[in-house]
């Protein structure tokens, strides 16, 4: 009896050590849940509209026009109708990049992205021109919200391709500033005029921009895709009117403006619908 009564005395002692020990790991879990969601929530989850696009404002966004400076662009009285970049905006840690085709402010196609490297703004990711030419996302888009009426989409630079977006794709002395992998990215070397995406130019020293006012007449905003290799293509369709004076470029219609949203945990972004104003759903921040 007195061996059984020693067994079962140790058997108590371990139980009770086992429970008290899953009580303690539970209260670390707890608190580990706790602080993971006051971090969460100390992060501002809504998106910051950095950068809109208008390519026929009478404004040119080319590729050497604002994407690396530290600086206004507009005011925010014309964000979502006009040329716009909000300076703080561009200098804020992202995350997540969100591209957004409007019609003066009413959105008909979103694309979400997450970036390939956190914590980095735009200003230090468009400043990145040499060698520049990276791929800034990956694994495609995590959203895609297109509506079905949404016109012009057979050849969107942004909405009829899929992939990665790649920055500061500078080749021979063309660049783009934003294009997609799964179109066409000249190589480095190659001067083919033949990327096209947002913030263009056909000839410019892509990796300095040390001569911004570089032959301006291959200046343009906003292109389409299309297989346009200088050496066989005499006519480059481009969107609206804000573009240079090149013989080869041929004025087509305007898609949509282009408006870059930026978020730090914000993964998808709000509804769209022709009655709902970018206004009404986003949270501007203009200092």
């Amino acid at each position: 009896k007195a061996v059984v009564s020693t067994q079962s005395g140790h058997y108590g002692r371990g139980h009770n050590l086992k429970t008290t020990m899953i009580r303690q790991l539970r209260i670390v879990l707890l608190s580990a849940a706790l602080v993971a969601i006051s971090l969460a929530c100390s992060h501002d989850p809504e998106w910051h509209l950095a950068m809109n696009l208008n390519p026929s404002d009478g404004h040119i966004m080319h590729y050497c026009e604002g994407w690396h400076t530290d600086s206004f662009i507009g005011d925010e009285s014309n964000a979502f109708f006009k040329d716009y970049k909000n300076k703080y905006v561009w200098k804020e840690p992202a995350n997540y990049i969100a591209i957004v085709r409007h019609q003066n402010g009413v959105a008909d196609a979103v694309k979400v992205w997450r970036f390939k490297h956190w914590g980095l703004s735009l200003l230090q990711r468009f400043s990145d021109m040499n060698p520049g030419r990276r791929i800034e996302t990956h694994g495609g888009d995590i959203q895609r919200t297109i509506l079905p009426n949404a016109p012009n989409m057979l050849d969107d630079p942004i909405f009829s391709v899929d992939g990665d977006l790649a920055f500061n794709w500078g080749y021979g002395n063309n660049g783009a500033r934003i294009a997609l992998n799964g179109s066409y990215l000249s190589p480095r070397n190659v001067n083919d005029d033949n990327t096209h995406g947002l913030g263009n130019h056909f000839s410019i020293e892509p990796f300095s921009c040390k001569n911004p006012t570089m032959r301006p007449e291959w200046r343009h905003e906003a292109s389409v895709i299309q297989n346009c290799s200088v050496s066989s293509c005499t006519k480059v369709k481009i969107q609206g009117t804000d573009h240079g004076t090149g013989p080869h470029y041929v004025t087509g219609p305007v898609y949509g403006q282009y408006a870059l949203f930026v978020s730090q945990n914000a993964r998808y972004f709000p509804t769209i619908g022709r009655r709902q104003r970018l206004q009404t759903i986003i949270r501007m921040r203009y200092k």
